[in-house]
């Protein structure tokens, strides 16, 4: 079976060493000495002054929004895993969709300002498969209409912009480190900030608001991330580059395997370097799509239909018409990649595919 994805595990004998240090100290959880050095670790590789790990993703996008003080209409794009929108929704404030582009797949920033209204607070928008928005284009934006800047940067680990990490910019920049990831704490996520005030704030608010044993500094969520899950991110630090490296390579492969018209890829956003976290392919209808997706299950590999439906399909977000969203999510699917797929593996994949394309 090939799935759309499989987690990097390190050596057990190297996690069981961990292990052993963890049952030694009898310290799980509470920010402990391996969340400390995973943070410190992780903002050498990122080059950026302020990192928090928190327990996921989601609950690092629900922060972010909590610390902005954040409320009325958010821009965001249909175009992204559920847990954008739903952290919006979740916080009390309403997403306002904006269509993406369709070469980036990113959210359009062209079409941003026309969604401005004395009600927009904020902007979030994901780094769609670790291919970094127009981030110039929205941080001037946001700018021009004092607005707070939130990045989704669920798929960037390794992904830069105008030579630095996508981390570096907006008010916050969001991460997660789920198992599906290219780097992984098993389940997991960081917050990143350039500004010491708001990133003190959020190390309050990851852990309940305690300021000490007795006193809170704040309405606070337990967000934390335990020794168990950092520790797997330390190890995991160690071979990431072999990651990135062996996904840039099958990337390339696939590449050259779909050349042909009858298949298209998403753009890379000028200034941008990607991590290859995924291999998005878009076939020219969805009859197409859902006939290559029928021939690979029937041989056991199951790719992902990254992301469908659009959101702004949800029954809790109103009305929208995007046309780009609708059409781009309806012909889009996310082939196999990780670290053990094999050559044979892609070959067979893409031959499957070329099978069904060119009739």
């Amino acid at each position: 079976m090939i799935q759309v994805t499989k987690p990097f595990l390190p050596p057990e004998s190297e996690y069981q060493e961990i292990m052993n240090g963890i049952w030694n100290r009898n310290w799980l959880t509470n920010n402990g000495p391996l969340v400390n050095d995973l943070e410190l670790k992780l903002k050498n590789y990122f080059n950026v002054d302020h990192l928090l790990a928190v327990g996921n993703g989601t609950i690092a996008l629900q922060i972010a929004i909590k610390a902005l003080d954040l409320k009325g209409e958010i821009i965001t794009t249909p175009f992204t895993y559920i847990a954008t929108v739903s952290s919006i929704v979740w916080e009390s404030c309403k997403p306002v969709f904006v269509d993406i582009d369709k070469e980036t797949l990113n959210l359009d920033s062209r079409l941003i300002e026309d969604s401005i209204t004395e009600k927009t607070c904020a902007i979030l928008a994901t780094h769609v498969f670790g291919n970094s928005c127009d981030i110039h284009a929205i941080d001037k934006i946001a700018k021009k209409h004092g607005l707070k800047v939130i990045y989704d940067a669920s798929h960037c680990f390794g992904s830069k912009y105008d030579g630095k990490s996508v981390l570096k910019y907006g008010d916050i920049s969001t991460i997660s480190f789920h198992s599906t990831k290219v780097y992984h704490t098993v389940e997991g996520g960081a917050l990143i900030a350039n500004e010491q005030e708001l990133i003190e704030r959020m190390s309050f608010m990851r852990n309940f608001g305690h300021d000490g044993p007795a006193k809170f500094n704040g309405v606070g969520i337990n967000g934390k991330m335990s020794e168990l899950h950092a520790g797997m991110g330390v190890l995991n630090l160690n071979y990431i580059e072999q990651i990135l490296n062996k996904r840039s390579k099958d990337c390339h492969l696939y590449d050259r395997w779909l050349n042909t018209n009858e298949i298209e890829k998403p753009s890379i956003t000028e200034k941008a370097e990607t991590n290859y976290s995924y291999y998005p392919v878009i076939f020219k209808d969805v009859e197409t799509l859902l006939k290559v997706l029928s021939l690979l299950n029937k041989f056991e590999i199951y790719p992902r239909r990254y992301f469908y439906p659009s959101l702004n399909e949800l029954d809790y977000v109103g009305d929208y018409i995007l046309p780009v969203s609708e059409d781009i999510s309806k012909r889009i699917l996310c082939l196999p990649l990780y670290f053990d797929l094999s050559e044979v593996e892609i070959d067979m994949i893409c031959r499957y595919i070329l099978s069904v394309v060119r009739k």
